[in-house]
This record gives structure tokens, sequence and C-alpha cells, in this order.
């Protein structure tokens, strides 16, 4: 038997205590009958078990002569117990064992699942900022750590910079600053390593001599290495002028470990939207410069080219006017290029299928047969998405398909990719299927059977600029890849179906 056991009878009298039970009853026992417990009754010898579970379920189980089970605890013990008591008519038998560690277990689990659903929380929050997360987290942090302070850290040069702490309206205050090697953090900084010690002088002691033991009094401290790009950028710390009664156990430096990673991967973000946004920002005065500077001279050419053509009939101005247009398109592509890179914001529903249908009749070639899978309904603004459509369609149309002896002997075939590929003459291959479906996860694709890009190839399609074709901009995929990009979608290539070229978009939100 390894439960604790004792037998009572119909008096309530002790009759039988096994060893394991008198460790647990005699503590609970009255001092006067604490030396031996059989032959008193239970209620006197521990009065304060009356008028508890304990007593309501053992008179229930005499009374019905019903075996009962339970677990309860006993605030004088402070313990939990799980219980089975068996009736008979001339007493009770009772079984129970001390269940205080399961039940802790029970507890701490449950705080730790509350704990990270509450930081889970924070940072799924799209209405929140930035700053009202990084807050949000140092008083969870210090709430779950018992800890007094938390406190999120920016290293420049040999200073440290409090870029956030808890509480606000504490001694330290944001954009306080000091000396680098005079913190704990020093330690997670080098290490580029979590530093966990619950009790400085024990965990720690060499950092007994620095200023922030010897005079701010930190005595608890925990705190893991923020990094951006690989470069340290500070630490996400939690610590207490106290040293912890208990050491930081690992799900706690797990949680610490969770939101500092979390920190380093949305300032990585940020790093990365304000260099696109400077990038935008930069291609788009760019555009200005070649909207107004280069259209009025380009206006002027075709205007006397005009004139010239009312006069004379050579076949050097059929080159002027050739240029003149290609020059006009890469304006054209150009602006397009820096309009489309903006940002969608709330997005509309829309038929991913009835917008693929309506792109086509724009391009529409009887050479080739155009189908629309399942696509179901995304969220995406409809100018965007159609000039997607059409860039991709035009591109396995104009490139793909079967050409004029004209045009055969001085250009190559390409895929819907824009890769140079062999001539009809060279080798009879086009695009005679364009289809338009959705992906089994979050996406769709556009796809031609034509004659494929090669692997190594099909990230640099997406370039401004890049082109096989001696009339095309190089910016129509550019286009393509921009728009992708507003909506937060991500966009590659693979292999089609029946071979050619898949352009796979992912990360898209379907209603």
């Amino acid at each position: 038997m390894t439960d604790a056991f004792f037998a009572l009878d119909d008096e309530w009298r002790f009759t039988y205590v096994n060893e394991r039970a008198e460790g647990i009853l005699r503590p609970a026992a009255t001092s006067e009958v604490a030396n031996d417990l059989r032959g008193e009754s239970i209620w006197e010898a521990i009065p304060e078990a009356v008028d508890t579970r304990f007593h309501d379920k053992y008179c229930e189980a005499m009374a019905t002569q019903q075996a009962v089970s339970f677990e309860e605890h006993y605030e004088p013990l402070d313990a939990w117990f799980d219980v089975h008591a068996y009736p008979s008519e001339t007493g009770l038998s009772v079984y129970f064992r001390d269940i205080s560690e399961r039940k802790r277990l029970e507890a701490d689990l449950r705080r730790r699942d509350e704990v990270f659903q509450r930081v889970y929380r924070v940072i799924a929050d799209k209405s929140a900022s930035f700053d009202g997360k990084i807050e949000s987290l140092l008083a969870i942090g210090s709430d779950a750590l018992d800890t007094d302070y938390g406190a999120l850290s920016n290293v420049t040069d040999d200073e440290y910079v409090f870029e956030f702490v808890h509480p606000t309206d504490g001694d330290t205050r944001p954009g306080d600053t000091q000396p680098l090697d005079e913190t704990h953090c020093e330690r997670a900084i080098v290490t580029e390593e979590t530093l966990v010690a619950s009790d400085i002088a024990e965990d720690a002691p060499d950092l007994t001599d620095r200023p922030g033991y010897a005079e701010q009094g930190i005595e608890c401290y925990v705190g893991t290495p923020v990094l951006v790009d690989g470069d340290v950028y500070g630490t996400f710390c939690f610590y207490d002028d106290e040293p912890r009664r208990v050491p930081f156990s690992d799900w706690e430096v797990t949680l610490v470990e969770l939101m500092g990673n979390w920190v380093s991967y949305e300032l990585e973000r940020e790093r990365r939207e304000t260099e696109l946004s400077r990038q935008r920002d930069r291609f788009e005065e760019f555009a200005d410069v070649i909207s107004h500077d280069l259209r009025n001279p380009l206006n002027v050419a075709e205007g006397r080219l005009s004139l010239a053509r009312e006069e004379y009939d050579s076949d050097h101005l059929h080159v002027v006017a050739d240029a003149l247009g290609r020059i006009e398109a890469i304006v054209e592509d150009t602006l397009t290029l820096a309009r489309e890179g903006r940002t969608v914001s709330d997005p509309p529903s829309v038929s991913l299928g009835d917008l693929a249908t309506e792109s086509w009749g724009m391009v529409e070639s009887e050479a080739v047969d155009f189908t629309v899978l399942d696509a179901g309904r995304i969220r995406a603004a409809p100018d965007r998405l159609r000039r997607v459509f059409e860039n991709l369609f035009r591109n396995s149309i104009e490139h793909g398909t079967p050409e004029s002896d004209e045009t055969r002997e001085n250009t190559a075939e390409r895929g819907a990719t824009g890769e140079r590929r062999p001539t009809l003459a060279e080798e009879d291959t086009g695009v005679t299927t364009v289809r338009v479906g959705r992906l089994d996860g979050r996406g769709f694709y556009v796809e031609d059977d034509g004659p494929g890009i090669p692997e190594d190839e099909r990230e640099a399609v997406f370039d401004p600029g890049y082109t096989t074709s001696e009339s095309g901009t190089g910016l129509g995929l550019a286009i393509v890849a921009r728009i992708a990009e507003a909506h937060g979608w991500t966009v590659d290539i693979t292999d089609g179906t029946d071979g050619g070229t898949r352009f796979r978009f992912e990360n898209v939100e379907f209603v």
C-alpha cells in the first residue's frame, strides 16, 4: 500500500493509521492527542477539519453507504489531497495521497499558458503601435518573472541607452544613459547570450564590483541580447533590487528570449521598411524627373517628326519614330513602377476569376486558350491586379506564340517570363494555353505552357531593366513584383503544369 490509509469506526474513532498517514495526520492533530491517534475521534483530534469538504464527504459516505472520491485543499497544512473513502456498517476506510506537487505543476502550467497567451495577444494586435507593444511586454514580463523593473536598451558606442522602461514612473526614464561597462547587460551583449542570475552574488559574483550592483543595488537579473541584422542592438531585460527566492526556471528564461526575439524581428522589419520607403521615395523623385524633364522635349521631337513626315518620305524617319515610341514606353513604365509600389491599404474583396477574365479580354489572342480554374475571392486593389494579369498575359501572347514571317526573321520567341528563346524557324514551340488558378495554400498562380525559364534566371526577371528584347523596357515583370509587394504578397517562378512557366503569388488573403 503506497497511499496513506486510516480506518474509523461508526463513532468516527481511529481504529488504524498506517505510517504514511501518521506522517500527514500527526502534524494536523492537536498536541494532546498527537502522540496516539488510535481511539481518538477524528473531529476532536483534528478540529480544523470540521465544516470542511473532508467532513462533509465523510459524512455523506457514511449516510449513503456509497464510496466518495474527491480532491481538496486542506488549508492548515497548505496541501492538496486526493481522497477515496469507502463506507461500511462498522465504519469508514480512507485512502488519500498528497497531490500538492501535481497541483502546483498544474497551476504553473496554467500560469505559463496565460502568460504566453497575453504575449501573443499583444504581438498579434494590429491596432497597437510598436511602442505600445514594448511597454505591454515589459509589464507582462515583470509580472510573470516577479521583478520590479524591465527595460529595452540600445547600445551606442560604449553608452547604454534606456529606450523603454517599466515602470514608466520610476527613477529611470526613457533616454537615460550610463556607461555600458557599469551595467550587467554588458555580459549579455559581449557574449551575445542570455544572462541569467537569480542572485548576482551567487550566480555572477564577478559583477558585484560594478555600479549596477554596488551602487544601484541590482541583485537579480535576466536579459537577452537583441540582434538586428546580425549586430547587437541592445538588450531586453528584467531586474530587481532583491535576489529571487528560487532560480529562474527554464520557461521563464524562454519567455524572455521569446520576447527578445520578437523585438529583434520587429526592429529588423522596421529597418527594412524604412529602407524600402527611402528607395521608393528616391524612385518616385527619379520618375518625376523623367516625367517632367524628359516628356517636354519628347513631345517637341514627336511634333517635329510629324512635320518632317509631311515634307519627306524617308526610312530614317521610321527609325526615329520607333525610337521615340520606345522612349515613351520607358517613361510610362517607369511612372507605373513608381506608382504601383505604394502600399495597398484596406483592399476590397474581388473575384480573382472575374478580374482575370476581364483582363484577358484586353489582350486576347485567338492563338492561345485561356482557362480560369477554381480561384475564389481575395483582398486586392482591382486596378493593380488587372495590371498584374495584363502584364503576364501580354508576355505570353507577344513572346510565346507563333509570329509573322517578318517578325520571325528578326526576333526570338520568349516564354511568359521574357526569356530569350529560339525562333520558330529553329524550334516550333509556343504558348498555346494560359491558366489562372488557386494554390493549395493562401495563393494563386498564372501559368503558360511555353518554353519556360532556367532556374538560375528566375529571380533576375523581376529586376527593373531586365530584358532580352531589343524593343522591351524590362519593367513589365518588375511592375508585377512591385504590385505584389504593395499587397504584402510574395511572388516566385516555378515550372508550369505542362512545362512552361508558373508565377506563384502567396500570402494572399482569401475571403
